[in-house]
């Protein structure tokens, strides 16, 4: 099977009726995303092992995790989605509207690092877990529209359904670059 063929799917062949096509082409057209997600999962595995030593320094750091991949594959799947949906209306705003989620980012980081900050704060008493999860679910929060938007975007250019790629190959590159900040930002407060 050429993956390449598989993942294009030229405007008149995109599926608008999931009810109305056969299993077996669903399959074939979502498998591979999630094969490109099951070896990003496993890159992503390999990059926590590289931290090992930041985490057996402050092992609170292993609690806050999945809060810091959940939020940020949130915030993502949140601005993909409306991207998704309305991108014949972009046609020519991409800067603008990117500029736009970055600063919708912004403000959703400011408000969530805080309330995960306070939260581990208070349940942990230590501030530089506080500081450390604090600080990269802010940068993360910032950087996961950028993602969101701009993966959608290439895929469209390159005639790749973003819907059926969108989401699998989005998540796991936001997984790996909010997993990656996280333990970057480990690294310099802990360590």
């Amino acid at each position: 099977m050429d993956l390449g063929n598989v993942m294009k799917s030229p405007k008149h062949f995109a599926i608008t009726d999931d009810v109305h096509q056969r299993a077996v082409l669903l399959v074939r057209l979502r498998l591979p995303w999630l094969i490109v997600g099951l070896i990003g999962g496993l890159a992503i595995s390999f990059l926590v092992s590289r931290f090992e030593n930041v985490l057996s320094t402050n092992l609170y750091l292993v609690f806050f995790i999945p809060v810091i991949v959940y939020l940020s594959d949130a915030v993502g799947t949140q601005t993909e989605t409306i991207y998704i949906r309305n991108m014949s209306t972009f046609k020519d705003n991409f800067a603008k509207y990117l500029a736009k989620e970055i600063l919708v980012g912004s403000f959703l980081g400011v408000i969530l690092s805080l309330l995960l900050g306070l939260a581990a704060f208070i349940w942990l008493r230590s501030a530089e877990t506080a500081i450390t999860v604090g600080f990269a679910m802010f940068i993360n929060t910032i950087i996961a529209p950028v993602v969101a938007i701009v993966i959608p975007e290439i895929l469209f250019k390159q005639n790749i359904d973003p819907a059926l790629g969108g989401g699998p190959f989005t998540t796991v590159i936001q997984d790996f670059v909010s997993l990656l900040i996280y333990f970057l930002v480990a690294t310099v407060i802990i360590l």
